[in-house]
């Protein structure tokens, strides 16, 4: 039997040289197969959109479901450089929260807004919630007709109660919320958190870009419109009736500053005894400490320091020290306010006045 050919003789360490120049070129080879599958993509891609929309070349990315069209039929989604935005952003996240807390009861938790709502299901539940009223559709639904069934029914409920004009309940239809379009479910959302008073503040001026695609003679045809999602709001408050501040607010602002400096007048007052200043009425009691503090001194009695937050770090402990501070308004005989905690807390300018001016109409003659 033959022996093995000897191997011939190789400096130390050139294996692995050569083991590491094979590597780097297939390396370099792989990078170039990558670039050239990449173009072909590329290429493939302008080539779908040249045929699908000749006279728009210059078409947004939109996902695959956009181009199944009928004739004249018109599709439109928020473009998506506008989830860029800070505001949108903003809102989303506070939308999302709120819906969290109403139902937080149902252990429902919702992540993506456009994931966990399009079906009705959550919609339903938050509807029922605010409503305190049962609707009538099945509990479960896993097919598309009957998920489209429900939000029927839901967005019928919702434009109810809401008894908006036709052009609003345009903006969110069955067809906009099952296909998971952001816009729609937005739109709603804003509708139902501004008639129900959520105890959430909403960024104001929140505006993105649309793109709306309608296939027109077998073609793709595309504009962008901006599109508002929320305006500017004077009326964060509670629902009550009408009363002087709404008045001030709306006709005389001159006097609404009168009224706001008498009011730092008698609350500095008092707080300067305990060595603080209210420069902005504005602000300065949204986090609840001022109040609990000077209804201390309004009534001559020490407020124990683990009651409250002195110096509140989140929106709960905030809305704590508001909310302690009402209570103790009521056990000293005075009636209920016309505000939420949250109001106070969400800066809402009429509402902190509302709060100030029942303890000034008791204690303004006060010494």
């Amino acid at each position: 039997m033959a022996s093995p050919r000897p191997k011939s003789p190789k400096p130390p360490g050139s294996a692995k040289k050569d083991e590491k120049e094979e590597s780097f070129w297939e390396k370099i080879g792989t990078l170039g197969r990558k670039k050239r599958i990449k173009e072909v993509q590329e290429v493939q891609e302008e080539g779908k959109y040249a045929i699908d929309s000749p006279a728009s070349p210059t078409i947004p990315d939109l996902p695959p479901e956009e181009y199944n069209l009928e004739e004249n039929e018109e599709r439109s989604m928020i473009e998506p450089k506008s989830f860029h935005n800070p505001k949108l952003r903003e809102l989303i996240a506070v939308l999302t929260e709120w819906i969290n807390d109403e139902l937080a009861e149902q252990r429902i938790i919702v992540k993506d807004l456009e994931e966990d709502l399009y079906d009705g299901q959550v919609l339903q539940k938050l509807l029922e919630k605010l409503t305190k009223r049962k609707l009538d559709v099945p509990e479960v639904t896993q097919s598309e007709e009957g998920q489209k069934q429900k939000l029927r029914i839901v967005l019928e409920e919702s434009n109810r109660v809401l008894q908006q004009p036709r052009f609003h309940q345009q903006k969110w239809t069955v067809e906009g919320i099952h296909s998971k379009n952001c816009g729609p479910i937005l739109h709603l959302l804003v509708a139902l958190a501004r008639h129900f008073r959520a105890p959430v503040r909403l960024p104001e001026q929140v505006v993105v870009n649309v793109v709306v695609v309608q296939k027109r003679d077998g073609a793709l045809t595309h504009r962008t419109v901006q599109e508002e999602l929320t305006s500017t709001y004077g009326d964060l408050g509670m629902r009550c009736e009408r009363d002087a501040f709404d008045t001030l607010f709306d006709h005389a602002p001159d006097k609404l500053q009168v009224v706001k400096k008498s009011l730092v007048t008698f609350v500095n007052k008092q707080l300067n005894k305990v060595n603080l200043e209210v420069i902005d009425l504005d602000s300065q009691f949204h986090d609840g400490v001022f109040l609990v503090l000077l209804l201390g001194l309004l009534e001559g009695f020490f407020v124990p320091l683990h009651a409250f937050h002195l110096t509140p770090k989140d929106f709960e402990q905030k809305v704590h020290n508001v909310a302690f501070s009402f209570e103790l308004m009521q056990d000293i005989g005075l009636a209920k306010p016309k505000a939420r905690p949250e109001d106070i807390v969400n800066l809402d300018l009429k509402s902190t006045l509302r709060v100030l001016y029942n303890l000034f109409t008791k204690y303004k003659n006060l010494s």
